[in-house]
């Protein structure tokens, strides 16, 4: 299967196969404009990323300079991307909706030469922060709308650029196969920053040799097929993205599929219906808790017949997942409740053809995965991080719901003493990018410290528990992961955002929940409550019983000592514009927690409610602050 990985061992050698093996004979992307998918071959792909790599060098790009690239899911990214990789330099992806702040640092610390962008609102980013980035040399965007009396001379359009490296193409005619051929399988594919929850974020320096071998493995464990269609949908420069998305499309020619919009993602993903999927994990979690929603508030003859037709689902699953084969009956059910309930819902929400469904990012609760596997999306679990890439992997048949996954082929793991996984030195990254003291911290001997904590079964499946430096105890010596408690909440349809709190000093668990304002104010509207802004429904009365009830399920079903028992709505979404958030939607923990230290004690302490006073940060760029006050609840045990 992967006999040619030894031969073509960089990404613009994989491109330059592909063209000469099917020229404009095969679609490599789509993209969604206007309403119309258009199509581009391999030879559209090939001719366009070597007009770009040409005008790159030609503007003086030279083998492992670093080039950014700030957009969302677009082929111009993944073009600009292979083109800066074919001129041996090294790219950099930045999220679409990181602030100047955030884009200054990336390109300062990776002294990037070039930027390309995608529309006028990154390039006015850029045009604020340019005289803070002396690496900096040029700015090249591919949507010129609002831009064409914009004159600043580091300013220039991606046409402009491909017109240079047509001129320079004319002038050296195998100069793009002369440098592809220069690549190797040693050189850094891309500098990565992560996603910086416990401080600034760091380049994670990866070379081709280890992402292929990384990549293969997982695709041993669940193959992927020149006929299968690829929906991208995670932020471009993640890993996952670059690993399932395009390199299996550089591998084997799976088709690379692009939205029109992020609003029009779920209707366009139904169009392609794709057979391969990576979703984060809160995007599994949004869907679960829209498709919930949606049958609880409709017909009551409907209701019945989903929840009869999941009851079934459950206990199908249930069984074969014991490693038994159900009987006669209880197929003739399943069967039936595949043509009443599970396809009809599946095309519903573009999961009709899915074979390999990922999950990626933050831990996915139990809850959330069984709910879709009841429902035939045979969900599998990715863990790793940008450092190591993938450690474990579910696969068709070595699937738990109380792991991560098995440990992926080719991969050494062990636990330390203290429960901290460590993954073999020689498959992880090679180092961060100008940061050595951070590099030593993590790369001892011949292992990668993760900082997770984790355990391996007896049948080689991977446990995570949460970070080591999450994991909290109770003042009774009561131990208990935030994260999988937060993952558990989050699976509830009025919750969007939740953080746990505890610790040695306190003697019970407490939350800070973040309603689902849509789905919320969707439920508060049916029942003629009236509120004015998501501050005002959050405090409604009738609003935290709904969540104390919510709560009080979860509670359920965990260990008594684990319980959440008081927890207060927050009067806004966690956001990663006030930096609560990571870009990648993960929680600064520490920062939340300093934040609303005081709504913390309130849920500690006896009176019952905190007035907060909160800074908040505008979509335009405005500031303000938001004053209200918030109630704390308690929920039986």
């Amino acid at each position: 299967m992967g006999s040619y990985v030894q031969t073509e061992d960089t990404y613009p050698k994989l491109l330059l196969r592909n063209y000469r093996r099917w020229g404009h004979k095969r679609v490599a992307m789509r993209k969604k404009k206007f309403g119309i998918w258009r199509s581009y071959t391999w030879g559209d792909c090939y001719d366009n990323v070597k007009t770009i790599c040409l005008g790159l060098v030609s503007l003086g790009l030279h083998p492992e300079d670093r080039a950014s690239i700030v957009g969302d899911n677009n082929p111009e990214w993944f073009w600009a991307e292979l083109a800066i990789q074919s001129g041996r330099g090294i790219p950099v992806g930045l999220t679409v909706d990181s602030s100047p702040s955030e884009v200054q640092y990336v390109l300062s610390h990776s002294e990037s030469k070039f930027v390309i962008v995608q529309d006028q609102e990154q390039v006015d980013k850029l045009l604020q922060i340019k005289d803070a980035l002396p690496s900096l040399q040029r700015i090249i965007y591919w949507q010129p709308k609002g831009l064409q009396h914009y004159e600043d001379p580091m300013l220039m359009s991606l046409q402009q650029l491909m017109k240079l490296g047509a001129d320079y193409e004319s002038e050296r005619p195998r100069a793009f196969d002369e440098l592809v051929a220069l690549g190797q399988a040693g050189d850094t594919f891309m500098i990565q920053y992560t996603s910086g929850t416990t401080g600034l974020p760091r380049g994670v320096c990866i070379s081709y040799r280890v992402f292929f071998a990384i990549n293969e493995a997982v695709r041993a464990v669940n193959p992927v097929y020149p006929t299968d269609e690829f929906v991208s949908i995670t932020l471009p420069g993640w890993g996952v993205e670059q690993g399932f998305g395009l390199l299996y499309g550089l591998w084997v020619g799976q088709t690379y599929n692009f939205a029109e919009s992020a609003e029009t993602v779920q209707r366009d993903l139904r169009e392609i219906s794709p057979q391969t999927l990576l979703y984060p994990s809160r995007l599994w979690e949004q869907q679960a808790s829209m498709i919930r929603l949606r049958i609880a508030e409709g017909m009551v003859i409907k209701r019945i017949l989903y929840n009869l037709c999941m009851h079934v689902g459950y206990r199908y699953t249930n069984m074969c997942m014991n490693g038994r084969s159900p009987n006669l009956i209880w197929r003739c059910l399943h069967a039936v409740a595949e043509v009443l309930v599970f396809s009809p819902l599946r095309d519903k929400i573009g999961l009709r053809r899915v074979r390999v469904p990922y999950t990626a990012g933050a831990m996915l609760a139990p809850d959330v995965i069984r709910f879709f596997r009841s429902m035939g999306v045979n969900l599998r679990q990715i863990f790793g991080s940008t450092e190591e890439g993938t450690t474990a992997v579910h696969g068709v048949d070595t699937f738990s719901f109380e792991s991560v996954g098995a440990i992926a082929p080719g991969r050494c793991v062990r636990i330390a003493d203290g429960g901290e996984i460590l993954v073999d030195r020689d498959r992880s990254f090679s180092h961060y990018h100008r940061d050595q003291d951070a590099t030593d911290r993590v790369l001892r001997g011949a292992w990668y410290y993760s900082g997770d904590a984790g355990d391996i079964s007896d049948d080689g499946q991977l446990i995570f528990i949460d970070r080591m430096a999450d994991m909290q105890q109770l003042a009774d010596g009561t131990r208990f992961s935030p994260q999988y408690l937060e993952s558990r909440l989050k699976f509830s349809p009025y919750v969007k955002d939740c953080m746990v709190v505890g610790g040695q000093q306190r003697h019970f668990v407490g939350a800070i929940i973040s309603i689902d304002f849509g789905n919320v104010g969707h439920w508060a509207e049916k029942r003629r409550i009236a509120y004015t802004t998501f501050a005002d429904l959050s405090q409604k009365q009738e609003v935290v019983k709904l969540i104390a009830d919510e709560v009080s399920k979860i509670n359920e079903t965990m260990p008594l000592g684990s319980r959440v028992k008081r927890f207060a709505n927050l009067p806004k979404e966690f956001d990663p514009d006030e930096a609560e958030m990571t870009r990648t939607r993960k929680l600064r923990r520490a920062f939340v927690e300093d934040r609303y230290r005081g709504l913390v004690e309130a849920i500690y302490g006896e009176k019952g409610w905190e007035d907060l006073e909160i800074p908040v940060a505008y979509k335009d760029g405005r500031t303000g602050v938001l004053k209200t006050t918030v109630k704390v609840t308690q929920v039986q045990v």
